[in-house]
């Protein structure tokens, strides 16, 4: 064996799982920070989950070395699968159709899961909603264009790994986390600049943080990205649109957190716990 991939249905299930646990706990670290802009935190972020995926690269998908080591794997892909990786993808349903692996069934179940997690966001705006809170126009816009756009990319992850002359999970992830800290330096720049919400910050603002607080984004880039390879590498044996699927049930691991946050804290302070539903409208506002 040249990397470490799943041999059985189980341990693809695992790590599908661990993703979407991964996935729905980043933010987290996020949260523990005080008055910190998140195009801050993202510089730091963005560093941690293309560092976590080359050392995952180089140990787990590189044991011992082979063909498929990550380094070798990168010598004889083929460009034109290196660029895939790096764009992205389209869509889970016609990511199933370009690799048509797995259960049909089990598709439908992690669709259902991320269905169930939108539907649970829903609820949260509703709830926003009716305590008076004012949601802006942009803020539900930016939304629609992010789940659009957070969505495109499993295709091109397929064709990527499946093509002739292939890339591995982790070589995948590689370039997939590379693309991702390169936009930096385009849009998030961009909204530092004309930020979405809030004033303007400048980078003496990021040098002036706290090393705390840049822990904390490599920390987060890092449990993102651990949940990002973990989904490559499931997907190896049950398919991109099928593991990909089951990780969008993430916003609700976060729902869960800032349940348990809300009680713990409230504990602490000897005050009433958050409810789901207050809880809800937290996430919605975070």
């Amino acid at each position: 064996m040249h990397m470490f991939v799943p041999t059985t249905f189980v341990v693809a299930l695992v790590m599908t799982i661990l993703s979407t646990v991964c996935w729905g706990s980043f933010a987290n670290t996020f949260k523990l920070t005080k008055n910190y802009r998140f195009e801050l935190y993202y510089w730091d972020y963005a560093i941690g989950i293309f560092s976590i995926s080359v050392v995952l690269a180089l140990t787990m998908g590189s044991t011992p070395s082979g063909d498929t080591s990550f380094l070798n794997n990168v010598r004889s892909a083929s460009l034109a699968n290196l660029v895939f990786a790096m764009i992205g993808g389209f869509i889970v349903v016609l990511s199933y159709a370009i690799q048509p692996r797995g259960n049909a069934w089990l598709l439908g179940l992690g669709v259902a899961m991320a269905v169930l997690a939108v539907i649970l966001v829903g609820k949260s705006y509703a709830q926003l909603q009716g305590t008076g809170a004012k949601v802006p126009r942009k803020g539900v816009i930016v939304c629609i264009v992010s789940g659009f756009l957070m969505g495109t990319f499993a295709p091109f992850v397929t064709r990527a790994m499946t093509s002739t002359r292939a890339l591995t999970p982790y070589t995948t992830a590689v370039f997939f986390t590379l693309a991702s800290l390169l936009c930096c330096f385009v849009f998030n720049i961009y909204l530092m600049k004309k930020p979405l919400v809030g004033e303007p910050v400048s980078f003496s603002a990021y040098f002036k943080a706290p090393a705390s607080y840049h822990a904390l984004g490599l920390l987060g880039g890092a449990i993102w990205g651990l949940g990002t390879v973990f989904n490559f590498v499931a997907a190896s044996l049950v398919g991109v649109a099928i593991s990909y699927a089951i990780g969008q049930a993430s916003p609700m691991i976060a729902a869960a957190w800032a349940y348990l946050f809300g009680r713990s804290f409230a504990t602490q302070a000897g005050v009433r716990g958050f409810t789901w539903r207050e809880c809800s409208c937290v996430i919605w506002q975070r």
